[in-house]
């Protein structure tokens, strides 16, 4: 690489509220690379507010920014940075931007829950795309026409998107591989004392084997189906067939590792799952009920009480994170 080399131009914008960490963890990767060759700038980026002046993360972290809603380069890589209270910080502006911008034929990504504001810009229209875990059955339940996986960090055609945290430096530590070479981004992970860089086939979240500390292949392959299976459930005789085993094995197997049913054991998913989809949407309550495998509303309200300490409509009416935009 020579001092003549052209630097690929990144152009991060910070919605309000956004993600610190996954922020700096993306710009931290690309500052490195350019450490790599005295005689060569391998990146350039700026930092974009709505406002222009700074913007502040979920944490009270403050960044200055170099300028508001400006025209792009049409080989700019813009990556929009969301975080907490999505849908406030996707604004009627914002929104027009990024539209102009994807019609320059801009490549944009997105971190975190800025997936959210790429989508109502209407730019993931059956686009393979990835979010935080957290907000991941928000968003399934809001657009439908997106395709999301669990994956670290997804690439499909000009738009990639990443789950945020750690995961941004997977995603820079992939774009450096693919513009520079193993080299480069080898010694890029290396001065980040990070010295297993995941691909964008990693998971998000360790295996049911590895969280619940587990070690019987069935008993997590019954659980992940289970997880998969939340909208219309299964009863626990098709979850033991798919893993050959018999219902009375399956039983013996969740009451040995996990102290509870299979029964009780899906029943609890269903319900955390509805409460995140109560928390952090403006679905109504027969639509969440719906979502998680619930046909009787009062059955779901009982239910729900009875686990969480209040009535679902109680929980709808509070704060919502991180999609409302109250």
């Amino acid at each position: 690489m020579s001092q003549d080399v052209t630097p690929k131009n990144y152009v991060f914008l910070l919605l309000d509220g956004f993600s610190p960490l996954g922020f700096h963890c993306a710009v931290e990767t690309l500052a490195h690379a350019n450490r790599y060759h005295s005689d060569a700038t391998c990146y350039s980026w700026k930092i974009l507010h709505e406002r222009e002046t700074h913007a502040v993360g979920w944490n009270g972290f403050h960044v200055p920014c170099d300028a508001g809603l400006v025209p792009l380069r049409h080989d700019d890589v813009l990556v929009v940075v969301g975080g907490e209270r999505i849908a406030r910080a996707t604004t009627v502006p914002v929104i027009n931007w990024l539209r102009r911008e994807a019609r320059r034929g801009v490549t944009i990504g997105a971190i975190s829950s800025a997936v959210y504001t790429l989508g109502k810009a209407g730019l993931l229209s059956e686009k393979q795309v990835t979010t935080h875990w957290e907000y991941h059955a928000s968003l399934s339940e809001m657009m439908a026409q997106v395709k999301l996986v669990d994956n670290i960090f997804t690439e499909d055609g000009t738009i990639f998107t990443c789950a945020g945290g750690a995961a941004s430096m997977d995603l820079m530590l992939h774009r450096i591989f693919r513009d520079y070479g193993e080299d480069l981004a080898g010694w890029v992970a290396d001065q980040m004392i990070y010295t297993m860089p995941r691909s964008t086939e990693h998971a998000q979240r360790i295996s049911v084997l590895n969280k619940t500390g587990i070690r019987h292949l069935k008993l997590a392959q019954a659980v992940e189906l289970m997880e998969a299976n939340l909208e219309d459930p299964i009863s626990p005789q098709e979850i033991a067939a798919y893993v050959e085993l018999s219902t009375r094995q399956l039983e013996r197997l969740f009451a040995r590792y996990l102290s509870t049913s299979p029964r009780k054991y899906y029943f609890q998913l269903r319900l955390e799952k509805a409460r995140q989809l109560l928390m952090q949407t403006n679905l109504p309550v027969i639509d969440v009920a719906i979502a998680c495998g619930f046909q009787s509303p009062s059955h779901f309200s009982k239910s729900y009480r009875a686990a969480f300490g209040l009535t679902p409509r109680q929980e709808s009416s509070g704060s919502k994170l991180p999609w409302s935009s109250a």
